[in-house]
């Protein structure tokens, strides 16, 4: 694995997509050492020419001046504060986090302004930021979605090779939870035949550990995803692998993938209207859900210019905003 230092241009993308719970994320690092096979966003790495399949999990390009970017951003006076959701491409707590502290830095500076934010991870570093997050929740500005795939350990070893176990995600969901930060489990992605089974009791352990809410993605094969994909499925699971891209196939109009924002997260047709029941009616059963979910305070947020000499720093004041 290689890690490579980039500086960036930017460092905050705007969304406008109406299948996505929000306007504006950040994204310390492009590729991800956890090599989740299906990860949606391997293609982008052909960006670099570089390949999506082993390139993207070794070649690790991190965003070195992702906090003085960040700064830069908010002390804009034409800045207009929304929730950030960080980590959403590639997950900012993946392993080489732990020397490199970016994302670290990237938190501290939105607790020092006030700015509300949505960490979404499955890793267990996140528990190393927990007292500043956990400074944040009191003022309700900040919350954590942490994704799971299965319980099962044997096949989170050849799907996520190295990404944190279930069962230390669980322990991290109780962790955060005792610390009062707002907790999520996005469960992601729902693979036909192989993690979907599982739905019901992950959700269980999800809401046992103290997750209050929940959601769930379908599996997505976009670009070059899908032959990746296919090859592990051949390689783990022979017996089933029609089965399965069958499944998939129906869920998408026949096709490995559609890129319609309305059916690309939930799929359609009769299987996907089926796996929502199930979804809606266990996270109903045991309690998910039932709260007003994502309401992160803007109040408090400072817009802070760098000194010039011209007056007092400026404070900008913000309703609250909805991130999920």
């Amino acid at each position: 694995m290689q890690v490579f230092e980039e500086r960036a241009k930017s460092i905050l993308t705007r969304n406008s997509s109406p299948d996505i719970p929000f306007g504006v994320s950040l994204n310390p690092y492009r590729g991800c050492e956890h090599g989740c096979i299906y990860c949606f966003a391997r293609p982008t790495h052909s960006y670099l020419g570089l390949s999506p399949g082993l390139d993207f999990e070794s070649r690790i390009y991190a965003k070195i001046n992702a906090g003085e970017l960040l700064e830069r951003e908010l002390e804009k006076r034409s800045y207009q504060p929304e929730p950030i959701a960080l980590g959403v491409i590639t997950d900012a707590y993946q392993p080489v986090e732990r020397n490199l502290r970016i994302t670290r830095r990237v938190i501290e500076i939105l607790s020092e302004r006030g700015h509300p934010f949505a960490a979404i991870t499955k890793s267990s570093l996140i528990e190393r930021d927990i007292y500043l997050l956990a400074s944040m929740a009191q003022k309700g500005q900040v919350m954590a979605a942490i994704t799971i795939t299965t319980l099962d350990a044997d096949i989170v070893r050849t799907l996520e090779p190295r990404a944190t176990t279930p069962s230390r995600r669980l322990h991290t969901i109780r962790a955060l939870t005792e610390a009062s930060i707002p907790v999520g489990v996005s469960v992601a992605p729902m693979i036909p035949f192989v993690t979907e089974p599982d739905m019901e009791r992950m959700l269980e352990a999800c809401a046992e550990a103290g997750a209050t809410s929940a959601s769930y993605i379908v599996l997505r094969l976009p670009w070059e995803v899908a032959p990746l994909f296919k090859g592990w499925l051949a390689a783990h699971f022979p017996d089933r692998a029609e089965r399965v891209m069958g499944r998939v196939r129906d869920m998408r109009g026949g096709k490995d993938y559609d890129s319609d924002v309305s059916k690309r997260m939930k799929g359609e047709g009769l299987w996907a209207d089926m796996l929502k029941q199930r979804f809606h009616q266990a996270t109903k059963r045991l309690g998910l859900n039932q709260r007003q979910r994502g309401i992160l305070d803007m109040s408090e947020f400072r817009h802070v210019e760098r000194p010039t000499g011209k007056g007092p720093r400026a404070v900008l004041d913000s309703a609250q905003m909805k991130l999920f």
